[in-house]
């Protein structure tokens, strides 16, 4: 069944500050990496996300610092891999300086997706709050419940 994930954070400064150049800048680089792993499936287009965060009355609050991506992949071992195995470990591996750990409590979601759907952004923040507010099921869950 495919997996879909949602990501969100809140970055330390302003998306023009040079401190967030290296993430920002390469954003492009690390989505057609993604488009070109095994497993992948789709993911919000960077317009379509950025109006979704912008919108101050949407379910993303309209934060102009939020960072955050939606996708499918067809399996967890697929996203595992782009997620841990691809240049997208190198940026992962720096979140600490880009991402206001302050701001933050849970930054990821994964769900079971039927085959050919396509989540929103209001599902995706749902499944969030869902996982916050009950831990892990099979409704909405983490890598833990995954590496059983």
């Amino acid at each position: 069944m495919p997996l879909a994930e949602f990501n969100i954070g809140i970055l330390k400064y302003d998306w023009d500050d040079p401190r967030v150049a290296d993430f920002a800048d390469n954003l492009d680089r690390v989505y057609d990496i993604a488009r070109r792993a095994p497993g992948y499936v789709w993911h919000m287009e960077s317009e379509d996300m950025e109006a979704a965060q912008l919108d101050v009355q949407g379910v993303l609050g309209g934060n102009p610092r939020t960072a955050s991506t939606l996708s499918v992949w067809q399996d967890v071992e697929s996203f595992r891999h782009f997620v841990f195995q691809t240049v997208h470990k190198q940026f992962y591996d720096r979140k600490a300086e880009w991402y206001d750990d302050a701001e933050q409590g849970t930054r990821l979601v994964m769900w079971w997706a039927p085959e050919g759907h396509i989540p929103s952004v209001a599902e995706a923040v749902g499944r969030l709050h869902h996982l916050t507010e009950h831990g892990d099921s099979d409704h909405a869950f983490g890598w833990k419940h995954v590496a059983r």
